[in-house]
């Protein structure tokens, strides 16, 4: 590889990369193949191994294979969450408002997230399902102010631990601000862990194949938001989940185990979400409660609001809105079975209603006919009345 190369493999200064490259090479583990097809320098020589290098490549193998950008120290991670933290933020009405999108935001939750977000602790979500807590906490990391930078990779005795995640992290688009490229510029992430949740993916993730560790969840989510979602339906025991919690939840400090068994105390800079649809007293004690400052019941929407968002969806699929048939809708599928609205049921009728339309052959359309073909689809059969069943049956 060209030293060009090297450097922009490991996110590091070519100049650095040169003089550790000289070092390489007065110790005979490296040499120059030939030189760059352009340019001059040592930055476009070609370097290979050489034959010296087996021993010592192997030792370095058996211990570490991670290959990708350096790591940063871990005393310099420390530091920079430290600076980047999501705690002691001033976020007014005002502020948040423009920050949810479409989403029919009503007083009581603004009035609810405000001061927890303020807080910078933990909030615990409840209600039926469907009705976007999810969606709110998206809106809520929006408030949060400020870009953060997150390494690739940070450096814990002699082991790396991968820490930017392409799926959950989003880089910012790049103004050509000079900084240090082991680390990503990024919007305050929003991690979101459901029912896979295991107490061993909140540790360390240790490969002995690649022999490197891979972030938790919390700590990947370091400077936003952790959305602990469908509480209560993990594999493990709600109480269990919880203890492991406490700790952080009150210190700001979270204790994570090395392979070796060596404890490591990271920090704990995270705004922490619990969203369950299931009854809140029937999975925690009030000790929890207490120590979850904030609580928040997402509401199903009312009639009105079930148009709005019906609404917004249409605008956003780029199909007519008709609020006629919205109302034909409510009076032949919802009153008669004293069905609940659910946020989630507007996108997923009209999703229906489109894939129908194309069915047909025709454009996409509010149309009774597809809407009750679309609710026949959604909803299973026993939503329906019972005096239709029992005829049915007879």
């Amino acid at each position: 590889m060209r030293g060009m190369d090297l450097a922009s493999r490991l996110q590091l200064p070519t100049s650095v990369v040169d003089d550790t490259i000289e070092g390489l090479r007065r110790q005979k583990y490296v040499d120059i193949r030939g030189g760059g097809s352009s340019g001059v320098g040592k930055s476009t020589m070609i370097y290979q191994l050489t034959p010296f290098v087996t021993d010592v490549l192997r030792q370095i193998l058996e211990r570490n294979r991670y290959n990708g950008p350096a790591p940063v120290s871990f005393q310099e991670y420390v530091a920079a969450v430290k600076k980047q933290t999501v705690r002691g933020n001033r976020i007014t009405r005002s502020k948040m408002q423009d920050k949810f999108g479409d989403l029919i935001i009503r007083d009581y939750i603004y009035d609810g997230i405000g001061p927890a977000m303020n807080s910078g602790r933990a909030i615990f979500f409840y209600g039926p399902p469907g009705n976007g807590k999810t969606a709110i906490c998206q809106g809520m990391v929006n408030c949060f102010d400020g870009d953060i930078f997150i390494p690739h990779a940070i450096l814990i005795d002699d082991f790396v631990v991968k820490v930017f995640d392409a799926n959950l992290h989003k880089p910012v688009e790049d103004d050509g601000t000079p900084y240090d490229r082991r680390w990503v510029r990024c919007r305050r992430p929003l991690v979101v862990v459901g029912g896979e949740l295991t107490l061993e993916m909140l540790d360390l993730v240790y490969s002995p194949e690649v022999k490197y560790y891979e972030a938790p969840f919390q700590m990947k989510a370091s400077n936003g938001m952790l959305l602990i979602d469908d509480f209560g339906r993990q594999k493990v025991s709600p109480r269990d989940l919880l203890n492991r919690w406490i700790v952080p939840l009150e210190s700001d400090i979270d204790m994570l185990t090395l392979h070796t068994g060596k404890k490591l105390q990271v920090p704990f800079d995270v705004f922490a979400a619990f969203s369950t649809n299931l009854d809140p007293s029937a999975l925690v004690d009030d000790a929890f409660l207490r120590r979850v400052r904030y609580k928040l019941e997402v509401q199903r929407p009312d009639e009105e609001q079930f148009h709005q968002i019906f609404e917004i969806m249409c605008r956003k699929r780029g199909v007519a809105y008709n609020a006629n048939a919205i109302d034909y809708l409510i009076d032949a599928h919802y009153r008669p079975h004293n069905r609940p609205f659910a946020a989630c049921q507007p996108r997923d009728l009209l999703d229906q209603v489109i894939d129908m339309s194309y069915y047909l052959g025709q454009e996409p359309r509010l149309d009774p006919a597809l809407l009750d073909a679309a609710v026949h689809s959604y909803f299973v059969r026993f939503d329906r009345p019972v005096e239709t069943t029992a005829a049915s049956a007879s």
